[in-house]
């Protein structure tokens, strides 16, 4: 019987219909797949495949990134990913570079990639800093970034500098040094501005470099000039503001200062406000004017600094963000009539985001069991660091008070606004000896679970 179903079993099996067909296994989708793999036959095999195996794309990113370079030997490419492993670049890093810049895989070792990674190296670049350096322009690698470097040194920079100017702007290294810094900095040095008035000017506004000489430059400083009258208010205007590459109009400056003068604000007032960082004299003549006029309905003074700090503050704000940190404070049940009477006592108080707002007034309340009603009446404490001032002193004091060392009566408002030189004498130095725990307090190092006895306000 065994033998009799061995006999028909290959007839039977070779009658039953498969469940492939050859139709399905030939089918359109997979002859697709097929086409898109790479052939031992095809130039850009040897592409697609490293591109695969030491950069780690998908088989769809290879064969995309492969038409931008054909790899014929593979030693060049391994080593530059070498070396961009050697100087702490980890794989997601390069993966980034090579999509953004495939030919980078057969940059010149020897003459360029390699002595711009040690140059690189050598202003304090390495793994994470080089990374991001190198993320916001990929062809700084392939630069003639030495004679870049040399320059800047030549005129002043520090490496530091340098560093923080490469950080800022590597496609500065794009340009040719002597067709499009030189003739910027010989200006400049026309005017009577010193190296290291040129050096601070390119560290704190590289982007100058990269702005036309004959159509920005040139012009902006002849109408600041004609505004400002001497080379030093020049000078201040440049570094507060770096109105030499910015889109805002020079024009607007003496319609503004017009405005000023004729409200009776003194002249010593005007150029605080002109040295202003983000200065308000550099904006749209009328939404200047409807800050002036807001200022002058609250009361302010014009002959009083709280004026400008006034303009300087509301000109930080939209109409729609001032509304969203009025309401942020009013949410802590202060009345507008408070907000506002915080706002003439220090106008800087609503130049703090909405966030740190609601954060402060949240450890002041909730934390310190302070009534906002108080802290609109000491509106200066909001503009101090929480983490890095407040919280530290709060731990100090909460030390001090558990060890029963505080006793002279001071206020929470004292104790924020204190100058730090005397808050170290006072509580810091005076008993790190007795309580080492005050020292930690004082770094951050010990947590602030809240004040063990009330503190006056």
């Amino acid at each position: 019987m065994f033998r009799l179903i061995c006999a028909r079993l290959p007839q039977k099996l070779k009658h039953r219909p498969s469940k492939t067909s050859h139709a399905n296994f030939f089918s359109t989708s997979s002859l697709k797949s097929i086409e898109g793999l790479p052939n031992s036959k095809d130039p850009q095999s040897l592409t697609v495949s490293f591109l695969q195996d030491s950069c780690g794309f998908s088989l769809e990113l290879a064969i995309s990134y492969s038409k931008k370079l054909n790899i014929e030997n593979i030693e060049n490419p391994n080593s530059v990913l070498d070396l961009l492993r050697t100087h702490g670049l980890k794989q997601n890093h390069i993966r980034y570079l090579i999509s953004s810049r495939p030919l980078l895989l057969l940059a010149d070792l020897g003459n360029t990639l390699k002595p711009n990674m040690e140059l690189f190296k050598s202003l304090g670049f390495c793994g994470a800093s080089l990374a991001e350096m190198l993320s916001k322009y990929p062809a700084v690698l392939e630069s003639d970034a030495y004679t870049a470097v040399e320059f800047f040194r030549a005129h002043g920079l520090s490496d530091k500098q340098i560093k923080a100017l490469t950080m800022k702007r590597p496609s500065l290294y794009a340009y040719n040094v002597n067709k499009n810094f030189k003739p910027k900095l010989e200006f400049f040095k026309s005017l009577g501005f010193s190296d290291l008035e040129i050096a601070k000017l390119l560290y704190a506004a590289p982007r100058v470099l990269q702005t036309s000489l004959e159509k920005q430059i040139i012009p902006k400083l002849q109408e600041l000039r004609r505004i400002l009258g001497t080379d030093e208010n020049i000078f201040n205007v440049i570094m507060a503001y770096c109105v030499m590459h910015r889109p805002m109009r020079v024009q607007w400056i003496q319609p503004n200062i017009n405005m000023l003068v004729s409200h009776g604000v003194p002249q010593s007032s005007v150029l605080k406000l002109l040295f202003a960082k983000s200065s308000p004299l550099l904006m749209c003549c009328n939404r200047f004017s409807e800050i002036v006029g807001e200022v002058m309905e609250l009361g302010f003074d014009p002959n009083c600094i709280k004026f400008v700090l006034a303009i300087v503050s509301m000109s930080l704000n939209s109409k729609t963000l001032w509304e969203q940190k009025v309401e942020a404070f009013r949410s802590f049940g202060l009345s507008e009539g408070e907000i506002y009477a915080a706002f003439k006592r220090q106008p800087m108080c609503m130049s703090c985001s909405e966030k740190k707002i609601k954060k402060m007034m949240g450890f002041f309340v909730n934390k310190l069991k302070m009534k906002p009603s108080m802290i609109s009446k000491s509106p200066n404490v909001l503009l101090h660091s929480l983490e890095k001032r407040i919280i530290p002193r709060c731990s100090v004091m909460q030390v001090l008070m558990l060890n029963g060392l505080i006793k002279e009566d001071i206020g929470i408002v004292s104790m924020v606004t204190m100058a730090e030189k005397k808050f170290m004498l006072q509580f810091v130095s005076k008993y790190k000896n007795e309580v080492p725990d005050v020292v930690r307090a004082h770094q951050g190092k010990i947590e602030f679970q809240g004040l063990p006895i009330a503190m006056e306000i």
